[in-house]
């Protein structure tokens, strides 16, 4: 049976000015609080485009809000008091 060539949608995909694959963040998955000593560090669970298929980190809610502040309109949610 003849392979057939693979097709991939690029819908999504984004790539640099020398056709680099840019790994951009696609949604926020999840939120917990890491306690440090006295302080808190909110965190963020962030879904990626990779090229390797879905991929995900933990990034601190703060620095990443300021980078992409598009994936928190749709997620933001009333934090709840502690």
């Amino acid at each position: 049976m003849p392979s057939e060539p693979l097709a991939v949608p690029l819908d999504g995909l984004h790539f640099d000015d020398k056709l680099q694959f840019v790994e951009e963040p696609i949604e926020i998955t999840d939120r917990e609080v890491k306690r440090l000593k006295r302080s808190r560090i909110p965190l963020v669970k962030v879904r990626w485009n990779s090229k390797r298929g879905p991929e995900f980190t933990w990034e601190r809610e703060d620095q990443f809000k300021k980078k992409y502040p598009h994936l928190f309109t749709k997620t933001e949610r009333p934090s709840s008091a502690v």
